[in-house]
């Protein structure tokens, strides 16, 4: 069964059984049309836990309210529930997932050592190593959100003057600065791998391409991530997101001013990038009870 047949048997069931009002109904159609759209290259039926905590990243990345991502939630878990009534699947990938709290705390952090690990797990002998360290440095040297990262454009890093232009949410281009690090990755990456594929004008300056010369998915770097972190051993739940947010507590755990974070994420408020204070005041509390010979 496809996504398509899916959900227009859900639509009928909850439209028809349920007995639900038109508003209702749009409502949990509409969430679970962008659900079914992260996904759409994987079946209804082949859905798996990790595929839903990474949609669930992806929602809270974007800013949406803690209320609405809860409701998302409860289309996507309404979904499974007829599924499993419909006699589709056996067990329900949404089991044991909580609802976001109002306030919700970000994801987990890396340190440093393990985002080493991360890339240092990279097999650069096969085909996709270089692209795939360029990636992970890129989505933490930079904080990239994975749309900016999937659309990031060989115009628009200046190696001379060491700085990538993104272009970010509601179409605003932001300034972050190229490492060294980043810089060596990049240019290995373009110079002796992305410049002997042959992609169509559309996909011309795209930075990261897939093999067949396509600008590279959201799921794929979801993916890419999610195995790495497993080849390095890092038991922690890892996403494209892991690394953006461990971006930012590193800077300001480093002490970067806030305003200057909240300009390198692209944080149209302030008020969400405060979060990393709250992240810095708790791992402060964490060092203190663990070292501090009174506590």
């Amino acid at each position: 069964m496809n996504w398509e047949i899916c959900l227009k048997s859900y639509y009928n069931y909850i439209l028809i059984e349920r007995n639900l009002s038109k508003n209702s109904v749009e409502a949990y159609m509409r969430d679970l049309q962008q659900f079914a759209k992260f996904n759409k290259k994987v079946k209804p039926s082949k859905i798996k836990r990790e595929h839903i905590l990474n949609y669930i990243n992806e929602i809270n990345d974007s800013n949406i309210n803690p209320r609405s991502q809860a409701r998302i939630l409860s289309s996507i878990k309404s979904l499974y529930n007829f599924l499993i009534f419909d006699n589709q699947i056996k067990e329900d990938p949404c089991k044991h997932i909580k609802s976001p709290k109002i306030g919700s705390k970000i994801p987990e952090i890396l340190t440093v050592q393990e985002i080493d690990l991360i890339i240092a797990s990279i097999d650069l002998s096969k085909e996709n190593g270089e692209r795939n360290r360029a990636i992970i440095e890129c989505l933490y040297s930079c904080g990239l959100r994975v749309s900016e990262l999937i659309s990031l454009q060989i115009s628009n890093i200046e190696y001379d003057d060491n700085i990538i232009k993104v272009m970010g949410k509601g179409n605003k281009q932001r300034i972050t600065p190229l490492s060294k690090t980043l810089k060596k990755y990049l240019k290995n990456y373009i110079q002796y791998i992305r410049s002997k594929q042959k992609p169509n004008k559309e996909n011309m300056d795209i930075v990261f391409l897939n093999r067949r010369n396509k600008k590279i998915s959201r799921v794929m770097i979801f993916n890419i991530i999610k195995q790495q972190a497993n080849l390095a051993g890092i038991k922690k739940n890892v996403s494209p997101h892991t690394l953006r947010h461990s971006f930012a507590t590193h800077l300001v755990e480093g002490g970067a001013d806030l305003r200057v974070v909240q300009e390198m994420l692209g944080h149209a408020n302030i008020t969400t990038t405060e979060i990393y204070t709250h992240l810095n005041n708790q791992y402060l509390r964490e060092e203190i009870i663990n070292y501090h010979p009174r506590s």
